[in-house]
């Protein structure tokens, strides 16, 4: 069964927005293994700093379906959709990997580029599967954590209570 690990993001209602993507994954997937949320400033364009992690789950679903559910969670959260791709948003689900896939699509590549390149991706996977290694560069994800140039975009962890409303109210 496949491991599946999912970016999740918000800059808009941040901890409400994420508190419902986790309640919706939970309610589809089951068990999941959390990272630490992060906060980090916004990264294309000019807006509120966002809230990051990492979240994992096995599942036997097809990966194009567990793209579909990613995206009918998205919408159900107030995700708009537009042609920026860098834009504020409620919730952000980015399917990062799928088992050890390497897939390149119109719709979705896997494993996904941000994970080499945005330290909100990268070290939230290198904190919840050091030893995994990436699909494609071979390396544990805590190799390529070490490896990676800090000095971009500030990152830190914050405290975050997964206390509080799981569902937004919808206007």
């Amino acid at each position: 069964m496949p491991q599946v690990f999912v970016g999740v993001g918000s800059n808009v209602e941040r901890a409400t927005s994420i508190r419902a993507g986790i309640a919706d994954l939970r309610a589809h997937y089951g068990e999941l293994r959390l990272s630490s949320v992060y906060e980090s400033e916004a990264v294309g364009f000019i807006g509120n700093a966002f809230y990051n992690l990492v979240v994992g789950f096995d599942t036997q679903e097809p990966v194009n379906n567990v793209a579909d559910v990613l995206t009918s969670i998205e919408d159900r959260n107030g995700r708009l959709r537009g042609s920026e791709k860098f834009a504020p948003r409620t919730l952000d689900l980015d399917l990062l990997l799928y088992g050890d896939a390497i897939i390149s699509t119109a719709r979705f590549h896997v494993p996904r580029d941000e994970i080499l390149r945005y330290a909100f991706v990268l070290w939230p996977l290198a904190e919840i599967v050091p030893n995994l290694r990436h699909p494609e560069t071979g390396k544990t994800f805590t190799q390529l954590w070490e490896d990676f140039d800090k000095d971009g975009p500030v990152l830190r962890p914050v405290v975050f209570s997964w206390q509080g409303p799981t569902t937004k109210a919808k206007s």
